[in-house]
């Protein structure tokens, strides 16, 4: 569970870390969320050199080479701002994990540093920025996807409700057995088919049943998943990024 944290005030430049996935899969999500940063008068920097945080290789046991990963990624933020994460996932392995793998070493001070800088960005726009928000769009109905890491470690699923509930014209609809696994898991959907494709199954069930216009979620592991699952069962139903949605919603626009 993650433990309370003391909030800073709102700094002047923060580091942007988009995750593997956005960059691949989703790049405008990373722009809408600059533009949501930029928004509230701060400055973003994104260093082109970031890469893996390092959660596959840690969470498959191979902690040396996770430790490696963790170094490489660390040397790139050098300044001392905070690094606002787009997954609630990698925010959890920087935050917390990075600490563990480096307990008892010599450079566990610097990690542990490192870690009270991570936010996971609707975590960062909720306690620091402290956004308050008017909704710019028509009556709409959405359901949320919270990854499990994302909500047992960064309280994602707390943060992202308190934007969406500045929306006056967002229904939010709570899915059955919500904060159930959708089958991802990482390495664990590779190892495990049958029992990713029957939890996807169970999820998009749910999650259809809500008849909401829009998915939602801070994860885009999860969304690809849940996307693949629900694209071969031929539904529209299709997620998108919360950064992306946000910024739709309250009438900003990456130029």
């Amino acid at each position: 569970m993650k433990v309370r944290r003391l909030y800073p005030a709102k700094p002047r430049h923060v580091y942007l870390y988009v995750t593997c996935l956005v960059d691949l899969f989703d790049p405008q999500a990373g722009l809408d969320a600059i533009s949501l940063l930029e928004r509230e008068g701060i400055a973003v920097t994104f260093v082109p050199g970031q890469t893996c945080c390092g959660q596959p290789a840690y969470s498959s046991g191979y902690n040396d080479e996770a430790r490696q990963v963790a170094l490489s990624q660390m040397a790139l933020f050098p300044e001392p701002w905070p690094i606002v994460i787009l997954s609630g996932s990698c925010g959890g392995m920087m935050h917390h994990h990075y600490s563990r793998l480096f307990k008892d070493s010599v450079h566990e001070q610097t990690v542990a540093a490192f870690g009270e800088r991570v936010f996971e960005l609707t975590e960062f726009l909720v306690n620091v920025c402290r956004v308050q928000w008017q909704d710019a769009g028509g009556p709409t109905a959405v359901v949320m996807h919270t990854s499990c890491a994302a909500r047992r470690e960064m309280q994602v699923h707390v943060s992202a409700g308190q934007l969406l509930s500045q929306l006056k014209a967002v229904e939010v609809r709570e899915q059955a057995y919500e904060s159930e696994c959708c089958g991802f898991g990482g390495s664990f959907s590779v190892h495990h088919p049958d029992i990713s494709q029957a939890m996807v199954e169970d999820k998009t069930r749910q999650l259809c049943a809500t008849a909401a216009d829009h998915l939602i979620s801070a994860d885009w592991g999860c969304l690809l998943n849940i996307n693949g699952a629900l694209s071969y069962q031929g539904k529209s139903l299709q997620g998108r990024h919360l950064a992306s949605f946000l910024l739709e919603r309250t009438g900003g626009h990456h130029e």
